[in-house]
């Protein structure tokens, strides 16, 4: 990537006068999370039913980064998440982070596109159960290399074309949400979600965690989907405009979350029109693998997305 297209990327992530270095995230990384969350909530339980406590979900992905250095894969490679039942997925997904590796979503373009693509590793069905391959790795596993927060966490083919997202782009949208729909912890949160998209990853795998959060879909307090929940995740940009306030714009080039009803997330700025969005802020992509996909979106110091 040549620099000035990275000069047009770093304009677009930055929101006014506030660069993204200037505001300070919790934690360093995606790794970091869940190992400083367990500081916190070492024995609360973090899923019911089956009901898994914040330092048994750590060892398993503990396990998790272990049978993946045992298969010969390396810290910053691309791994491919299948479409496993939940929790299964989400703790490959953090035990991805954890080895120091990239979490890749197929979205809607084939395995074999994908690799072609990105050089990303499919490395387990999603019929097979992933307990039952980790269950002999130990619990404790020594990182190799500790990702930093600019570091490419996730690549999601989503919309074709692959966005990619660092650690920072994923912490800072979850903390945006905290911030706007006020998301204490303890709070019993349900997500209808499946693996398949930065949506899920989000309100899924990290809200939940980075707020302290029981994840309970028997008795919850507040639910997150599709329709007819608390909040409801709208990816029709082009109606943005007449979104209530329980309504929450999905933008992948924005990390997950753009807005709460018609108003920015913390730290993102966008203006629409008919035929696109113009965007702003921590959130927004570091950049599509292509290059020329870049060349066309990135330009006048913001990310224009089409709707």
């Amino acid at each position: 990537m040549n620099t000035d297209i990275q000069k047009d990327i770093y304009m677009a992530q930055c929101i006014g006068n506030v660069e993204p270095i200037e505001y300070m995230i919790p934690y360093p990384s995606m790794r970091s999370l869940i190992e400083g969350q367990n500081i916190k909530f070492s024995n609360q339980v973090m899923i019911k039913k089956p009901d898994i406590t914040n330092i048994k979900f750590y060892g398993l992905v503990q396990q998790t980064a272990n049978w993946l250095d045992s298969l010969g894969l390396k810290p910053k490679q691309r791994i491919i998440i299948p479409k496993l039942e939940f929790p299964q997925a989400e703790i490959l997904l953090y035990g991805i982070w954890h080895f120091g590796a990239i979490a890749v979503l197929p979205g809607v373009e084939s395995i074999d596109v994908i690799k072609s693509k990105s050089g990303a590793k499919f490395i387990l069905d999603d019929k097979i159960n992933l307990f039952d391959i980790i269950k002999k790795f130990s619990e404790k596993y020594i990182p190799k290399y500790k990702p930093l927060l600019d570091d490419e966490a996730l690549l999601t083919f989503e919309k074709h074309y692959g966005i990619r997202l660092s650690h920072y782009n994923l912490l800072a949208n979850a903390n945006g949400i905290q911030k706007a729909i006020d998301l204490k912890s303890q709070t019993r949160i349900f997500c209808y979600l499946h693996p398949v998209s930065t949506a899920w990853v989000v309100f899924k795998a990290i809200l939940p965690i980075y707020c302290g959060c029981i994840y309970d879909s028997l008795t919850p307090e507040l639910t997150i989907g599709n329709k007819n929940n608390d909040y409801n995740l709208r990816f029709d940009l082009i109606n943005i405009k007449n979104y209530s306030k329980k309504d929450i714009a999905i933008c992948p080039e924005n990390t997950a979350a753009l807005s709460i009803g018609r108003k920015p997330l913390d730290l993102t700025e966008f203006n629409s029109d008919t035929n696109f969005i113009r965007l702003n802020g921590h959130s927004v992509t570091m950049g599509y693998l292509d290059n020329t996909q870049n060349k066309l979106n990135f330009k006048n110091g913001s990310l224009y997305v089409s709707i």
